[in-house]
């Protein structure tokens, strides 16, 4: 805490300041000033908390300072020190709201005791401002979602009082129309996922407009996640030109497309809901596909979509998931994709639509399987993301993350049946690895793994594209160039280690899977070392 002692005799500050217990009442800074004047521009400057003045001092006596902190510095505790024990002084010190009068010369005990009691004051007081602020910044905090909360509930009341909601920026009229913003997740993103500040913005945006226009108010609906609403009482002829200037400036700020949709004109308060429920559908018709600078929409007859769906290919998708191989679906791909974005058009509510049903058919396959996987709970929030600046819907990206979603599926049923069967494959190749050298008969791997040779043969042939033999004599060419490369043993003694007795049958069969004779693989092989 901070002190500023006021007096024009320099050794009464010494003396107050010698006599003051300052340490012990938490006083970290003292300052001095001999008169009004210089104790305002310190009081300016430093802030002090408690403020000790004589009366009687040039230039600006304490009457008129103790007047000046009042206006102007409430908060400190001021404390006079005057070697007048006069009644007209005391009473303008009581005015102007001195907690103490002390007579010179000062008695330290009572010194201290005046200061212990203005610094607990002072405490006591700031305390409390910090209260009443706390509570005046949470009002103030709080103020947009009651808003939002009453006018959400304005759109969905059949019975209001209208001039209830008056407070709020609503204006009674005899028409209405209402329009509908979408805010996807791009729109936090641009706000490092601040959601708060993302609707605070836009709403500025909104609001500053209708104000300037006195035609309707913009405010977050709280009955459903990701929407702005704006109800028209005016200027309805110049609706979507006001929406279009929104449209255009949330983009130019934001760099997101949120679209906007016009509902239908309704005579009554209590009918805003239908105009709403018109915008939603206006909405959810738009075209995705379409490349535009302005989604702004309009629809006054709505139009009505036999919807597309995904379990019609269910068929197909078995037989997809039984190949076990991304290629097999990547053909029906591109023919569900055909089929869904046919004439170039794309509704958002298809797209929904699809979302769903596709998360529903993966989870049975998960599940099928036994495959642990994390239910997604927001479709809109993974469909977002595909939304370009502009809002046109990425398909060839939205066709890769199924792609990748496919793949590590599949590649989880492998796992798992790998894993039912006791990886026996990859048990049979290390026993290739580990035996290439010497004849393996198919009836020597079933004896040894107790499976049929039929199924070995087609698992081995599944996993590796390649069938038994096959494999080994890729293993045994690989061990013979190794060989070649870095030893210099005879043709006939690499032969023999990689499991020929025979080295012209093997001379035959390296330069059939290599391209050159053994000889030439070495001597090419010396040359570039």
């Amino acid at each position: 805490m901070k002190v500023l002692i006021v007096d024009d005799e320099k050794h009464v500050r010494e003396g107050i300041k010698l006599l003051g217990e300052w340490e012990q009442n938490g006083i970290t800074e003292i300052y001095e000033a001999a008169n009004g004047e210089e104790a305002i521009q310190l009081i300016q400057t430093y802030r002090p908390q408690i403020i000790f003045s004589d009366m009687k001092m040039p230039k600006m006596d304490g009457t008129l300072l103790l007047e000046w902190i009042k206006e102007n510095q409430p908060a400190s505790k001021t404390i006079v020190v005057t070697g007048y024990d006069d009644y007209h002084y005391m009473r303008k010190a009581i005015h102007f709201g001195s907690m103490d009068y002390l007579l010179k010369p000062v008695d330290p005990e009572i010194l201290n005791h005046t200061l212990e009691n203005a610094v607990n004051e002072w405490k006591k007081e700031e305390a409390d401002r910090e209260r009443k602020a706390s509570s005046a910044q949470l009002m103030n905090e709080m103020k947009p979602v009651y808003r939002d909360r009453k006018l959400t509930q304005l759109i969905n009341s059949d019975s209001i009082e209208e001039d209830l909601y008056e407070e709020f920026g609503f204006h009674p009229s005899q028409h209405y129309t209402v329009a509908l913003v979408r805010i996807n997740r791009k729109a936090s993103e641009a706000f490092q996922g601040d959601r708060d500040l993302a609707y605070f913005t836009i709403l500025n945006i909104i609001n500053e407009l209708l104000l300037e226009n006195e035609c309707g108010i913009g405010f977050r609906y709280l009955g459903n996640k990701g929407e702005i609403v704006i109800i028209f009482w005016n200027q309805f002829e110049r609706v979507e030109e006001l929406l279009a200037q929104i449209y255009k400036t949330i983009k130019n700020v934001i760099h997101i497309s949120c679209p906007i949709a016009v509902g239908k004109a309704v005579d009554k308060s209590t009918k805003l809901v239908d105009s709403y429920q018109h915008a939603k559908q206006v909405l959810l018709n738009s075209n995705l596909l379409e490349k535009t600078e302005n989604r702004v929409y309009r629809q006054d007859v709505l139009s009505v979509e036999t919807l597309r769906s995904l379990m019609a290919y269910s068929a197909k998708i078995e037989l997809a998931v039984q190949a076990g191989e991304i290629g097999a679906f990547e053909e029906l791909m591109e023919q569900i994709a055909g089929d869904y974005t046919e004439n170039d058009y794309l509704s958002l509510k298809q797209l929904l639509h699809f979302e769903n049903e596709y998360l529903v058919i993966s989870n049975q396959w998960y599940k099928k399987y036994d495959i642990p996987v994390k239910v997604a709970d927001d479709i809109e929030k993974r469909i977002d993301g595909f939304l370009g600046k502009n809002g046109t819907f990425q398909l060839d990206e939205f066709k890769q993350r199924m792609k990748l979603e496919i793949s590590y599926f599949l590649k989880k049923v492998k796992q798992k049946a790998n894993q039912k069967n006791g990886n026996v494959i990859v048990d049979i190749e290390k026993y290739l690895q580990a035996n290439f050298d010497r004849d393996v008969k198919l009836q020597e791997i079933s004896d040894h793994f107790y499976i049929s040779r039929e199924y070995i043969s087609r698992k081995f042939k599944q996993e590796f594209n390649v069938n038994i033999s096959d494999y080994i004599v890729n293993i045994r060419m690989e061990r013979a160039k190794s060989l070649l490369k870095n030893s210099q043993l005879k043709i006939y003694e690499i032969a023999n280690m990689v499991g020929y007795q025979d080295d012209k049958y093997f001379r035959k069969v390296f330069k059939k899977v290599v391209g050159v004779t053994p000889n030439e693989y070495r001597e090419m092989n010396m040359i570039q070392k």
